[in-house]
């Protein structure tokens, strides 16, 4: 795979052409302060709120900028892309807009919504594979084989330069910022927002943001040139991406400051947030550079701007992230309490918890473990707190009317 020259990166020219490009098509999103982040930045925290762009992702400025620089010749074979949902419906409305026919790789894994969202923009879906590298492969086949135009969903400089826009509306909104953070899967916004940047503003610091089980720009950076992970695993599927491309690595080697991870439980908390606190729906991988700046927040310099790459999330999985969200925040608990089986135990025991300010959610009595003695009952309990402090009280308060308690199920 040849590596890309430093001197063939995505320039600020080509980023404000692009932005010339997209007026009209695209939003120029809002940029809100975040109080419960600059709380624990102790300085200004704001959110780029791509999850309320077009298409519900910053992808429609990549794709429609790549799309409508093709050549009649070109346009007039149709385009051919693979992504698990936002890049397939940036890519679906802007050949829609452009006239264009549009064939669209998906793996089958791809969330329903994403799926149902890109068939309405016009584009004709073809599930294939399970994961997106098996739909690129796929999507590749279909272009040999038809003579359609590939738009890879990062790995071109057409869509470098149209990600870089959200680098400019960032530096127009805030010029006094200090610190930028990116959720990347495949690097393409990450690559054009730091060239964005670093162009005009060299001093501030632009930081990737992977997800644990789907960072591959490490080793990368480490190995000089694009390395495969062997396995993703992640809930943010919008940057489970297992190889970077060579264009975006460049630029990734050449011009950000640092690459971080953050864990699914960080992501979890970080969208919890969102949605309690700034009454932002935000996708998991739309989540994961708040969860950065949550996670290890003495590593970002304020003004810190954040950016909400997308909001395109299955209604399922936000409420079982949520649910996983609130675990990892410590508001919920699981317990299991023994206690003598005498009528009245249970409900002496639950009146307890309900002074104490829980709510339970579930209740399950256990009376056939061989570890219990006759006339012995262990009941589990799972109950919702307001966070780690208030599960602490309410165990100690159990333990202080005597109840055995024992933290699990």
């Amino acid at each position: 795979m040849r590596y890309v020259d430093a001197d063939a990166l995505v320039t600020l020219a080509d980023i404000q052409a692009a932005q010339k490009l997209l007026s009209g098509v695209v939003r120029v999103t809002p940029l809100d302060d975040s109080r419960p982040l600059a709380a624990r930045l102790a300085g200004p925290a704001y959110l780029k709120c791509e999850n309320k762009q077009r298409t519900g992702s910053f992808k429609i400025r990549g794709a429609y900028t790549r799309i409508a620089r093709l050549s009649e010749n070109e346009r007039s074979r149709g385009v051919v892309a693979a992504s698990a949902g936002n890049h397939a419906q940036g890519v679906a409305l802007a050949a829609q807009l452009l006239g264009i026919r549009a064939t669209v790789f998906m793996p089958t894994s791809a969330a329903l919504p994403k799926v149902a969202a890109t068939k309405g923009y016009g584009a004709q879906v073809r599930l294939r594979g399970e994961t997106v590298e098996h739909a690129l492969a796929a999507a590749a086949r279909f272009a040999e084989d038809t003579g359609a135009v590939f738009v890879h969903p990062f790995n071109h400089p057409d869509v470098v330069a149209g990600q870089g826009t959200v680098g400019l509306e960032i530096l127009e909104a805030c010029p006094e910022v200090a610190t930028i953070a990116v959720a990347t899967g495949g690097g393409g916004l990450l690559s054009g927002v730091a060239a964005a940047v670093k162009a005009t503003h060299p001093h501030v610091r632009v930081v990737g943001v992977q997800a644990e089980g789907a960072a591959a720009f490490p080793g990368s950076i480490a190995a000089g040139q694009p390395v495969a992970l062997s396995e993703i695993a992640t809930i943010a599927d919008g940057i489970a991406v297992g190889l970077p491309g060579e264009v975006t690595l460049a630029h990734v080697r050449e011009l950000v400051d640092d690459v971080v991870t953050v864990s699914d439980e960080d992501i979890s908390r970080a969208l919890l947030l969102l949605l309690e606190r700034s009454k932002l729906v935000v996708e998991p991988a739309g989540a994961a550079a708040v969860a950065a700046l949550m996670a290890e927040p003495h590593r970002f310099t304020p003004p810190v701007v954040a950016v909400l790459s997308g909001g395109n999330i299955d209604p399922l999985l936000l409420l079982r992230v949520i649910e996983h969200g609130m675990a990892a925040a410590g508001r919920y608990l699981s317990f299991t309490v023994k206690f003598d089986d005498r009528p009245g135990s249970l409900a002496a025991m639950l009146t307890l918890v309900g002074e104490q300010g829980a709510n339970v959610l579930d209740v399950s009595h256990l009376r056939a473990d061989p570890h219990l003695h006759l006339g012995e009952v262990d009941v589990e309990l799972r109950v919702e707190t307001k966070g780690t402090d208030h599960s602490a009280q309410l165990l100690t308060a159990l333990r202080a009317a005597g109840y055995r308690v024992q933290i699990g199920s």
